[in-house]
């Protein structure tokens, strides 16, 4: 054999290099469509195009300002008389609501006092020390009955209640129908034929001393203080009777400084509390000031 033989080789591999070359070359090719399929259908390379500049904003005119209708002077002058008679029954509103809180005011202070000369009734009545109250009357009721308010306070410091005054009668009664061992006979002897032979209208009560005495008990028991006092006062023993009578008298003018208070309580004449606004007076009512 001949040294040519190992040529057979040399094509072998010349072919499997082609064979490769032609292998790349179909896959760039294949590379080269597919880019241009993706380009096609994907709007290009991914880069989004430019926008197109905006519109510029227009300013926005202003609007037109409505036409105001022509106002009369006529129009006016009867708007400003309805606004005036507006105004006045606001003025009148005011005026009556305070009008309405002076009198509720002066109907609260009244009722104040009142109650002050119930209690100074109750505790005078109890023959109690007035305490406190008498602070209070002098500074509330003082200025209007000052006599009658010097009276209260000077019971309250001797208090004298009705039912001293009933233990009292008892204790004199024996003596008040008979006559005093210093009165003279013939006294004496004129009262006991006054006795014998009474002369009186029907219908009137009998002024027999036994009579008389009895109706004075009753009235005291009743409390008519006053009406046994003037019975007491007409007996035969009355002269023995001095301190239980002026007793009477103390605790008749304490009820009648009493019953003075209540009237300048009832009439608005106690002085208001301390910062209180005064109670208003039906003149001050009337004008509204």
């Amino acid at each position: 054999m001949t040294p040519e033989a190992p040529i057979p080789a040399v094509s072998a591999r010349a072919n499997q290099l082609t064979v490769v070359l032609v292998a790349i070359l179909v896959a760039f090719i294949a590379g080269l469509a597919a880019m241009a399929i993706v380009f096609r259908l994907g709007g290009g390379w991914g880069v989004a195009p430019p926008a197109a500049p905006a519109a510029p904003v227009q300013p926005l005119a202003p609007p037109a300002p409505a036409m105001v209708p022509a106002t009369d002077v006529a129009t006016l002058a009867a708007r400003e008389q309805a606004l005036a008679a507006r105004l006045d029954q606001l003025d009148a509103r005011l005026r009556a609501t305070d009008g309405d809180a002076r009198v509720a005011a002066s109907y609260a202070g009244r009722a104040e006092a009142m109650m002050l000369v119930t209690a100074t009734r109750r505790a005078l009545e109890r023959g109690q020390d007035l305490g406190i109250i008498a602070g209070e009357l002098k500074q509330r009721l003082g200025p209007a009955a000052p006599d009658a308010v010097t009276t209260v306070i000077g019971a309250s410091a001797e208090p004298l209640t009705l039912e001293d005054l009933r233990l009292a009668f008892d204790q004199i009664a024996p003596r008040l129908s008979t006559s005093q061992p210093d009165d003279g006979w013939l006294s004496a002897i004129q009262r006991e034929l006054s006795t014998l032979v009474i002369i009186r209208k029907q219908g009137s009560p009998s002024p027999h001393p036994r009579e008389r005495l009895a109706r004075a008990r009753r009235l005291l028991a009743q409390g008519h203080v006053e009406a046994a006092l003037a019975e007491v006062s007409r007996l035969p023993g009355a002269q023995g009777a001095e301190s239980w009578m002026a007793a009477a008298g103390r605790y008749i003018e304490t009820r009648r400084a009493l019953d003075t208070l209540e009237t300048a309580a009832i009439q608005g004449k106690a002085q208001p509390v301390t910062g209180a606004r005064a109670p208003a007076t039906p003149a001050s009512i009337g004008t509204g000031e």
